[in-house]
């Protein structure tokens, strides 16, 4: 029997609370770059945990301020196009951040020539590292349109629409690609992982 000390080596979770066994195989054609507040690295509950077990075409990067090459790199290498998921920001010019670059027109883009760029933070967080990134705030920005509710019940919203980082990049990658139906089984994955993760918490506090 694992004590609580001992560490999954691949997860990196405590061992007895271990998500190895939810990850499944998911073949994402648009690229996933993942930018993480290094907050969010050792958060047992962060979604993207789940994530880099299951997606086959995503990177992380840990930092909250990133040198303008180093982004140039992370960004642009291979010619790709990335694009921001992020939401709307109608203050732009009082908060002095520059406008988005117009979306594009996809429509003859192969996918496999796109980069989906993901804020991993608390709303708070992600909206500073937008700020201190004025290469961030010209990429053409990806809005979700109408998501479900979220399934992340174990972490407090900071409002009422609000998605786990995993969520978002499904419902992004679901418009990119221009089909609804694509990764139920990483969402169902994601569902058994909010389960596990809240039944371990409770046992943790008894």
């Amino acid at each position: 029997m694992f004590s609580k000390r001992q560490v999954c080596n691949q997860c990196l979770l405590a061992a007895s609370n271990c998500i190895c066994q939810l990850a499944i195989s998911v073949e994402n054609p648009v690229e996933l770059l993942i930018l993480q507040h290094p907050l969010e690295v050792k958060e047992s509950k962060n979604s993207i945990r789940l994530l880099t077990l299951c997606a086959k075409n995503i990177q992380v990067a840990v930092g909250e301020k990133f040198s303008e090459a180093d982004l140039n790199q992370l960004l642009f290498h291979d010619q790709k196009l990335p694009i921001l998921l992020y939401p709307p920001t109608p203050e732009n010019t009082s908060m002095g951040l520059k406008h988005s670059a117009d979306f594009p027109d996809l429509t003859q883009t192969p996918l496999s020539s796109l980069r989906l760029v993901v804020l991993d933070a608390t709303w708070k967080k992600s909206r500073k590292m937008l700020y201190l990134h004025p290469i961030l705030q010209a990429l053409p920005r990806l809005t979700l349109m109408n998501p479900p509710e979220s399934l992340y019940t174990i972490r407090k919203a900071q409002s009422q629409n609000q998605l786990s980082s995993l969520e978002a990049c499904c419902y992004a990658w679901r418009q990119l690609e221009n089909n609804p139906q694509v990764y139920a089984e990483l969402l169902r994955a994601f569902a058994a992982f909010v389960d596990q993760q809240r039944h371990f918490i409770e046992s943790s506090n008894l």
